[in-house]
């Protein structure tokens, strides 16, 4: 779980550098980039496909883990700040 929420603040590390070099990103790219990490967490799938949720079952991390790291990436733009495998937690 760690490693996929490390990719997702390298994701977000990616779109803050591609903006700032070539100002791809349009009014409400961030908040959609946002929206999908939280459609995608695990917790959201697992209540949809099962109608409940088993957090030890978790691969890709929470909702709100997924929407934390991507925001962390895209907010500081600094590679040091995607090592999940230092943190603590990954909250």
């Amino acid at each position: 779980m760690r490693l996929e929420l490390q990719a997702d603040c390298l994701a977000g590390i990616w779109a803050s550098f591609a903006n700032r070099e070539r100002k791809i990103l349009e009014p409400g790219d961030v908040e959609e980039g946002l929206n999908a990490a939280a459609q995608i967490g695990d917790d959201t799938i697992q209540k949809r496909a099962q109608g409940y949720v088993v957090p030890e079952g978790f691969t890709h991390g929470s909702a709100a883990q997924r929407v934390s790291w991507f925001r962390r990436g895209i907010e500081t733009g600094d590679l040091k700040q995607c090592d999940t495998f230092a943190a603590q937690s990954v909250s």
